[in-house]
């Protein structure tokens, strides 16, 4: 299959492949609970684990294959001119670097990524390391250093990537080492769910796994960058349009 290529119900597919000990771990405790039930009345909570994990089901098929996010529409207002630098950095996944390099294919693009095994303890995340290959001429890197010069950047782009800095003061120390890297009039594009009542009810405890708005306002500040567009690509998922404080749009 083509990189730039997505199968109709690839986003949920991927949901499960990478996560599927979660949904086997479900289903037996239904098939326990049901048991101890005799298998003749279901108890309210398990019909409500059920349905819980159906919805999640259905809202990420909508999010990852039903919506306009991988068609990068939501993109169009940033302009990339020929020969400027893009940078796309993401947390050991990438499905997005393709898909920036089609729809920005004279920029000079460069790919880091900062995964780091002893703090991305995630097993769906090393699933997806082993089922997709590295874009050609991936960096590795750290959060702690951005291999980038100062004032260098267009367009930074952190699709799905950010909320797995989860200690806020590197997460901090990571936006201001963008922001420096970011030359005037630069932006930075953060993709992300958030812990709100949406992802709430989409996700249940797993919400938790995001951010909320506030803590998102609060890295950013720390680094003296501004929110200058929020684009809701669908309910559940936000795009901060970031840019230094105090530049022109």
């Amino acid at each position: 299959m083509d990189s730039l290529t997505r199968t109709p119900f690839q986003g949920l597919t991927n949901i499960i492949r990478f996560n599927w000990h979660f949904y086997v771990l479900s289903a037996l405790l239904v098939v326990a609970g049901c048991l101890l039930r005799q298998l003749f009345f279901v108890p309210p909570l398990l019909v409500l684990a059920v349905l819980s994990i159906f919805l999640s089901l259905v809202v990420s098929w909508y999010i990852y294959d039903g919506s306009r996010l991988y068609g990068l529409s939501w993109l169009d207002a940033i302009i990339v001119s020929p020969g400027q630098r893009i940078v796309n950095i993401h947390a050991g996944f990438d499905e997005t670097s393709a898909l920036l390099h089609n729809k920005y294919p004279m920029a000079n693009m460069l790919v880091f990524d900062f995964y780091d095994p002893a703090k991305h303890t995630e097993i769906s995340i090393e699933r997806a390391r082993k089922a997709y290959a590295p874009y050609p001429g991936t960096i590795r890197m750290n959060t702690a250093e951005v291999p980038l010069e100062p004032a260098s950047v267009a367009v930074i782009f952190l699709l799905f990537a950010a909320h797995e800095i989860r200690n806020e003061e590197e997460r901090k120390h990571f936006f201001r080492q963008l922001q420096h890297n970011l030359q005037p009039g630069g932006k930075i594009i953060v993709l992300e769910h958030r812990r709100d009542i949406p992802n709430f009810i989409a996700y249940n405890i797993g919400f938790l796994h995001f951010f909320s708005t506030k803590t998102w306002k609060r890295t950013f500040a720390s680094a003296q960058l501004s929110i200058e567009e929020e684009i809701k690509i669908t309910p559940f998922l936000s795009a901060f349009i970031l840019g230094k404080n105090g530049t022109a749009s």
